[in-house]
């Protein structure tokens, strides 16, 4: 039998429990017959001012991601999205790579990333010199870095907006979001690349491109591309960036 909310589709989502973008993201796109179904990391210390912090904070998602796999196992679903990206990018592409293979043996179904959904969106729209922006702490926006070198794009610029807890990257306000764009932008760099799936940007990326005429990536966007188009579905979205839009 096929679930009636999710004919075509339904993904499992692992986000940290102090999440409230992706969900609402993925729904707001209304891919017909597309559902989700959340698995939520116990997050009992949002706490990430430094990179102490940040680090203690990913080894709460290390320590509860089992657990948010194994519940949203439980709603048998079709490919499990990783719907937080700073684990995604640790350890460079290789690191990358082994995360979604152990995923991939502890769920037996496909797995989608961000960090390679991003890249995948990059090579799709022919991007090669990038600016990354992130709502993490230095140690993280380092690892990003070395993903997107390793994968073989020019990183002109990474920076990080430091926000003090997890819940607080939700709280960033448009016009912070605007100012950071504006500043990593130039005629030099071809996509500007948000990561921090808290981060509420893909309404204000698609703006963004129509705006500057370059692609900007938002990781919530790109994930759920991936997702869709691996999963041989090709609705165009609108409101949600090229990716979606055209690709």
């Amino acid at each position: 039998m096929t679930n009636i909310v999710g004919p075509r589709a339904l993904f499992g989502v692992i986000v940290p429990s102090t999440n409230t973008v992706v969900e609402h993201d993925y729904w707001t796109a209304r891919v017909p017959g597309v559902a989700f179904r959340a698995g939520s990391m116990h997050i009992p210390n949002p706490m990430m001012g430094d990179d102490a912090g940040f680090e203690a904070l990913l080894g709460q998602i290390r320590a509860s991601i089992d657990t948010a796999v194994r519940d949203a196992l439980t709603a048998e679903p079709d490919r499990m999205v990783m719907g937080m990206s700073a684990e995604t990018f640790w350890g460079g592409v290789a690191g990358n790579e082994a995360f979604e293979e152990r995923l991939r043996r502890r769920t037996k179904m496909p797995v989608t990333t961000g960090a390679s959904s991003c890249r995948a969106a990059l090579q799709a729209l022919k991007c090669r010199r990038i600016a990354v922006f992130s709502p993490y702490q230095p140690v993280a926006d380092r690892e990003v870095g070395r993903f997107f070198t390793e994968a073989g794009f020019d990183v002109a610029a990474i920076t990080g907006l430091r926000c003090p807890t997890a819940t607080d990257i939700a709280k960033v306000p448009e016009e912070r979001l605007r100012a950071e764009v504006a500043r990593l932008d130039g005629p030099d760099v071809d996509a500007i690349v948000q990561v921090g799936t808290n981060l509420s940007f893909v309404a204000l990326a698609d703006t963004l491109e129509r705006e500057l005429g370059k692609p900007v990536i938002a990781i919530n966007a790109a994930t759920l591309w991936h997702a869709l188009r691996s999963h041989g579905i090709d609705d165009r979205v609108d409101g949600m960036g090229e990716l979606l839009r055209s690709l």
